[in-house]
C-alpha cells in the first residue's frame, strides 16, 4: 500500500465521519457513536451506510492505536516511509 492510497483512505474515512484532520481518539469515538445512533438499521437506517461508518471508524482507530493522532499527509508519510522509498527506487 502506498502513501497516496493510505492518505486517500484516511481522508475518505474522515469525510465519512465528518471529522477534521486534527482530532483525538475520543473525538472519533464520540462521532462514531453519534452517527451509529442516527444510521443504525434498527433505528430505520441503512445497513450499507452503517457499514461505511463502521469501516471508517475501524480504519481511523487502527491508525491511531498503531501510529499517531494526526491525519495530515506529512504525518501519514512519516508513518509509512518505506512505501515512498520503494516507489522512488522501483525498476
Amino acid at each position: 500500500m502506498t502513501n497516496d492510497s493510505i492518505t486517500v483512505e484516511i481522508e475518505k474515512s474522515l469525510e465519512i465521519l465528518g471529522l477534521p484532520k486534527l482530532i483525538t481518539k475520543d473525538d472519533i469515538k464520540k462521532r462514531y457513536r453519534y452517527l451509529a445512533k442516527r444510521h443504525h438499521p434498527d433505528r430505520g437506517g441503512s445497513t450499507d451506510k452503517m457499514e461505511e461508518i463502521s469501516s471508517a471508524y475501524r480504519l481511523l482507530m487502527h491508525y491511531i492505536d498503531h501510529f499517531r493522532y494526526g491525519f495530515d499527509e506529512a504525518e501519514i508519510s512519516r508513518q509509512y516511509p518505506e512505501s515512498s522509498h520503494s516507489i522512488r527506487f522501483k525498476f
